[in-house]
């Protein structure tokens, strides 16, 4: 049976790979700084940051896809000062060219990697550096794919968890489609065994909603009562803040169904 490594396999994203090649009764090594505790996959001590344990990891190794990146703004939840001037690139840059010249060496024969819908015109930091490391990708001598993906459910959520102090906000009237995650691995998966190479098509949420909207929903689905001051953009300003709408493959999760879903797991926690 043929190998496959995750990277970023702890991660929101991640997970839902590696439970979808799974349940595809796939063999799956996924790479972790520490091994997790499901036993239905290998693990692999390793850090793409550092290139500790990489050659190990792909060992045997068939097809790579790589999920992995550092988002502070996503790991924090909110956007600080700093993010508007620089964002680490160890991972999607330094990682992921170290990354693809061992899986040369390794002879790995698919590539797979997951990037952001919209980097061409977005300004912020970050979007340089996944957009630096999509390059390398598409510069590699690797059998190699590209998905491109809408930012997450959960990203927004903790976006505008962070707004719940502010008796107003101000929230952008462009439209914008964000994605769950299982719809994105979906996708994913099935681009990384289709035989199929190169760019794939992007995947993105299954409604085109202007951000005012989806705060809305936000609220009614949380049980806040907030003031929302829609803030116009120009279609460029936008586009360079990463607001835009995915014109490829449509997830079938809605906006609202997630928020849902997650208040009911949240209060079954409780």
């Amino acid at each position: 049976m043929t190998l496959t490594l995750v990277t970023g396999g702890t991660g929101h994203l991640g997970r839902d790979i590696v439970d979808r090649l799974v349940r595809d009764g796939r063999r799956v090594r996924v790479l972790a700084r520490s091994p997790g505790l499901r036993s239905d996959v290998e693990w692999a001590t390793g850090d793409l940051a550092t290139g500790a344990g990489l050659r190990e990891a792909l060992h045997d190794v068939d097809t790579v896809i790589n999920a992995a990146t550092y988002s502070p703004i996503a790991r924090r939840g909110g956007i600080r000062p700093i993010d508007f001037f620089r964002s680490p690139s160890a991972v999607d840059v330094e990682g992921t060219e170290r990354l693809l010249s061992l899986s040369g060496a390794a002879e790995v024969r698919h590539f797979l990697h997951v990037s952001i819908v919209g980097l061409d015109e977005a300004t912020l930091p970050y979007a340089r550096v996944k957009l630096a490391g999509e390059r390398l990708v598409r510069a590699s001598a690797l059998s190699w794919s590209l998905v491109r993906a809408m930012p997450f459910y959960y990203l927004l959520d903790r976006l505008l968890s962070g707004l719940g102090w502010l008796p107003v906000w101000p929230v952008p009237t462009t439209l914008f489609n964000p994605v769950d995650t299982s719809d994105v691995a979906d996708h994913v998966v099935t681009c990384a065994f289709d035989g199929q190479r190169g760019e794939r098509a992007d995947i993105g949420g299954p409604e085109d909603l202007d951000l005012v909207t989806l705060a809305r929903q936000y609220q009614d689905a949380r049980r806040l009562h907030r003031k929302i001051l829609p803030v116009g953009l120009s279609e460029a300003k936008a586009r360079g803040m990463g607001f835009v709408v995915s014109r490829g493959v449509r997830g079938r999760l809605t906006w609202a169904d997630w928020l849902q879903h997650h208040d009911l797991a949240t209060r079954s926690a409780a």
